[in-house]
C-alpha cells in the first residue's frame, strides 16, 4: 500500500498530474512490487518563485522541480529494489516534467507495519491476519 506524495513546482496542470501520477505509479508498483489498486496518490504544486535550493528560486535557477515522497510498510523492499527506484523514479519524473534541477529528490518513507495502514487496519494486523501458505512437505 504505497501512499504517494509529489510536490511539482510551478501551477497547477491537469494534464501533467496525469501524466505524472500514471507514470510514478507505474514505476512504484513495477520496482517496489506494489499492488496499483492500493495505491494512493496526491499531488501538490509549488509555486517556482516559493521553492529555493542553496538560497536560490527555481526562477532565479530558470529551472523546475519535484520532491517525491513514497511511504511504504517497513522491510517489505530491499535495498537494491529502492536503489532501483530512486533511478528510475528520477528518471521517469524528469522526462515528464522536464528541465529539472539536479536537486530534485525522491524520499523512501519506511514505516512500520503497526504504524500504518488503511480502512483503520494495520498492516501488521492484516500480516498477522492473512492465510498462511501450506508447509511444503519435506
Amino acid at each position: 500500500m504505497p501512499g504517494i506524495t509529489l510536490r511539482i513546482s510551478g501551477q497547477p496542470d491537469a494534464d501533467l498530474t496525469r501524466r505524472a501520477v500514471a507514470r510514478i505509479t507505474s514505476v512504484t508498483c513495477t520496482l517496489l512490487d506494489k499492488k496499483p489498486q492500493q495505491t494512493v496518490a496526491m499531488v501538490q504544486y509549488i509555486p517556482q518563485d516559493q521553492w529555493f535550493i542553496a538560497g536560490k528560486s527555481l526562477v532565479e535557477h530558470g529551472k523546475n522541480s519535484f520532491r517525491l515522497e513514497v511511504t511504504i510498510t517497513d522491510e517489505t523492499c530491499t535495498k537494491w529494489q529502492k536503489a532501483e527506484y530512486q533511478e528510475a523514479a528520477f528518471a521517469a519524473l524528469s522526462d515528464v516534467i522536464g528541465n529539472v534541477h539536479p536537486h530534485s529528490n525522491v524520499h523512501v518513507i519506511d514505516c512500520r507495519a503497526s504504524a500504518y495502514g488503511y480502512g483503520g487496519v494495520t498492516q501488521e494486523h492484516r500480516y498477522q491476519h492473512q492465510a498462511q501458505p501450506s508447509a511444503a512437505p519435506a
